[in-house]
């Protein structure tokens, strides 16, 4: 193979950084890359052609559609705010179907797995896009199995990624895929990114997840599980803690919320983990017991349900400093499930 071609396919109101951004992360690997490594190359192609108005106003140059004929390593779908007129080309959708089949891989950008899916490339596989758009992507495409967890999901030779920068994180992954995992934190590095995010982060940072509902007795429920994270939190105490009835609180809960109590109390537990995962040097059954897991095995599950990693996992990838100095990660003492 004298080169990887990447053909990315450009429309009218795409987000410029869902093309840039994983566009970048290649150019940058070709210049890292030893001579007798192989190269990416780089094709921007549209019916748009020559010149593309992205939805900032950036406007980027393209070659007409005919010009991806042939082989592709991997095909690149972006989003962006005129996602709805694109899913209605349907010239645009037929020929990201017949140019998938002559990909090696099929990569999207944020809302760009819609005209994957819209193209039936999804059809019984799963696959992320930006979170705020998961719903309508699980209702208008069933035969999808939509998770709005992760930054990015591989399933086969599909890549979605989740919301705009998650398409950097996606590239990178790539590239460690073809050219190892150096090769991809030497990158990284050179783009100045504060780390390289694995597919199972989820796309809610810890803070977003604590957020607070407006309805003052559900607030109040949610402070003191913030508070208590530690000790056993049964739903009866939660409704208690808001003076309201168990079945009014559930039902009002998951309006204000969008989850059900039990969901949010382990999705903040698993919030606090992450924190204690990458910012100290905690055992993971210390970890685990701060954060209410009465056993490890509880944790692990838990933890591996919502992340797709071991706790372990994560703290190798995402844990940089700890109050004891530097991380040394071959001299892990925890003696937990790996």
């Amino acid at each position: 193979m004298l080169e990887r071609r990447v053909v990315v396919v450009v429309y009218r109101g795409a987000m410029a950084l869902d093309i840039t951004g994983p566009i970048e992360v290649f150019d940058t690997a070709n210049r890292l890359l030893a001579p007798s490594d192989t190269p990416y190359r780089i094709d921007l192609v549209s019916a748009d052609a020559p010149l593309v108005r992205t939805s900032s106003g950036v406007t980027v140059g393209a070659s007409p559609l005919e010009a991806a004929e042939g082989a592709i390593d991997t095909l690149l779908v972006p989003g962006g705010w005129s996602l709805p007129d694109a899913l209605r080309d349907r010239a645009l959708v037929s020929w990201i179907d017949r140019a998938a089949g002559r990909s090696r891989r099929v990569a999207s950008v944020c809302g760009g797995s819609f005209l994957l899916a819209e193209a039936g490339l999804l059809d019984g596989r799963r696959a992320t896009t930006h979170w705020a758009y998961s719903e309508a992507m699980a209702g208008r495409y069933p035969k999808v199995t939509v998770d709005a967890e992760p930054i990015f999901v591989w399933d086969g030779p599909f890549v979605t990624s989740a919301g705009v920068s998650t398409g950097i994180d996606m590239a990178l992954a790539l590239v460690e895929a073809d050219h190892g995992a150096a090769l991809a934190l030497e990158t990284a590095r050179f783009l100045v990114l504060f780390l390289k995010r694995h597919g199972g982060q989820s796309q809610f940072s810890a803070v977003l997840d604590a957020q607070l509902a407006d309805h003052p007795p559900i607030r109040t429920a949610q402070e003191w599980v913030l508070e208590n994270l530690h000790h056993p939190l049964p739903v009866a105490e939660l409704a208690r803690r808001a003076n309201m009835s168990l079945r009014n609180f559930a039902r009002v809960f998951r309006r204000e919320v969008g989850t059900t109590p039990g969901q949010y109390v382990e999705r903040t537990r698993i919030a606090r983990a992450r924190e204690l995962l990458e910012t100290t040097d905690l055992t993971i059954s210390q970890v685990a017991g701060r954060c209410g897991f009465a056993a490890t095995e509880t944790f692990f599950r838990s933890f591996g349900r919502t992340l797709g990693l071991t706790p372990k996992e994560y703290r190798h990838r995402f844990q940089v400093v700890a109050p004891s100095g530097l991380v040394d990660r071959h001299h892990e003492t925890d003696r937990s499930p790996a």
